[in-house]
């Protein structure tokens, strides 16, 4: 689906009000944080594992880590009284720094590994909707977003490798629409999508930047813009959905 597609509703940080974003420490969550208190929001949490997060009026830092879920709960109650009506999930991890790099073959692939990256990209955001959603208001709208991979696409899938990540990609976006329909059932307004940011000038992707073609590298700052812009188009319909920076569904 095309941006122009969605149905607009308008500015998302005066439509909101009140926002989360968890890994603002990283590249496309620090721009998010600073986009989102450019575009009018109230009050901001910003949460990272460091405890590295932007400064700013309104930005409420926090901690989490995910292998500490009791953490995830803990914040979540910090933001009962003042709850977000858009949480943002930036983390992710495409290879370990103590590995080679993601996986080119299955005769790679190594339990420990494929575990950790599951951990990062897949239970952490899972536990994430799990505190967060409840705090939706029953009948106004409010957006779930989960910054997912094109690469975790089934059907799009034609050179394999990079197993881990394609695979917590994938079981992510399964989970999304899993939360999405779970939601329709008692939030109509209420919206889930993982968001395909592109590729974008971050520490992820550092590896990988001298091989692209050139403008296919993004700026952290531009992907944000390009998130949230999508984040301000999206209707009840597109819930459950894979959607990249500029507003296309990206095949299951």
């Amino acid at each position: 689906m095309h941006a122009e597609g969605l149905a607009s509703m308008g500015d998302v940080g005066q439509a909101m009000g009140t926002a989360a974003v968890f890994g603002a420490s990283g590249g496309i969550g620090h721009a998010l944080c600073k986009a989102l208190t450019g575009r009018g929001v109230t009050r901001l949490y910003a949460g990272s594992r460091s405890g590295s997060t932007p400064k700013g009026e309104g930005i409420v830092p926090f901690r989490f880590d995910y292998d500490r879920p009791d953490s995830l709960e803990r914040a979540a109650a910090t933001m009962a009284n003042d709850p977000p009506r858009l949480v943002m999930v930036a983390t992710g991890a495409l290879s370990l720094p103590e590995s080679a790099g993601p996986e080119r073959s299955f005769k790679q692939i190594e339990a420990d590994a494929l575990e950790r990256i599951l951990r990062i990209n897949t239970i952490g955001p899972a536990l994430v909707a799990k505190h967060l959603l409840p705090l939706f208001p029953r009948n106004e709208r409010a957006v779930f977003a989960a910054l997912s991979a094109r690469v975790g696409s089934i059907s799009d899938n034609r050179i394999g490798g990079w197993h881990s990540y394609r695979a917590s990609k994938a079981a992510l976006n399964m989970l999304v629409r899993n939360f999405a329909i779970e939601l329709g059932r008692t939030h109509p307004q209420a919206i889930a999508v993982s968001l395909h940011p592109g590729t974008v000038d971050t520490a992820l992707s550092e590896p990988f930047q001298s091989n692209l073609p050139e403008g296919q590298l993004t700026d952290p700052r531009e992907a944000a813009r390009n998130l949230l812009n999508v984040v301000d188009g999206l209707a009840a319909a597109d819930s459950g959905q894979q959607i990249d920076w500029r507003g296309e569904r990206v095949p299951d």
